[in-house]
């Protein structure tokens, strides 16, 4: 009634054969988009500090260029050297930072990174502090 199958599955694996295409493991995707969260961080850091220069801000984007050149093993991340818009919106600036220190902060509960949860946690306070306890809340 039915044609038996010719070929070979293309989705199986043979305990002896090496596959013909990458593998990562948890650890290694847990890196990747803990440093990508970071990096995306760190860009929105160097807006503000673009907008807004404060000491905080300076210290903070020195920890996460660290962070992610750790995570990148030894590779730099890119830095934003002026604000995308005309007259950003400081306070919109601080919300769109405190999400993705958020955003940081899962991943790295999740992979066990106490250095990263601790710098987006602190983060996250000082961007949720600087926008103002009601613009978060109404989110």
């Amino acid at each position: 009634m039915y044609e038996p199958i010719r070929t070979p599955s293309v989705h199986s694996t043979l305990a002896g054969a090496a596959p013909d295409f990458p593998h990562r493991s948890r650890e290694e995707e847990l890196d990747i988009q803990l440093a990508g969260h970071l990096a995306a961080l760190l860009t929105a850091t160097d807006e503000l500090r673009a907008v807004a220069p404060s000491a905080d801000l300076d210290t903070a984007a020195e920890r996460l260029t660290a962070e992610v050149s750790r995570l990148r093993r030894g590779r730099t991340p890119a830095r934003a050297s002026a604000p995308r818009s005309a007259g950003p919106d400081v306070a919109a600036l601080h919300r769109r930072a405190h999400a993705l220190a958020g955003r940081a902060l899962v991943v790295a509960a999740s992979r066990a990174d106490t250095a990263a949860a601790i710098l987006a946690a602190e983060r996250m306070d000082a961007h949720a502090e600087a926008s103002g306890p009601r613009a978060l809340a109404s989110r």
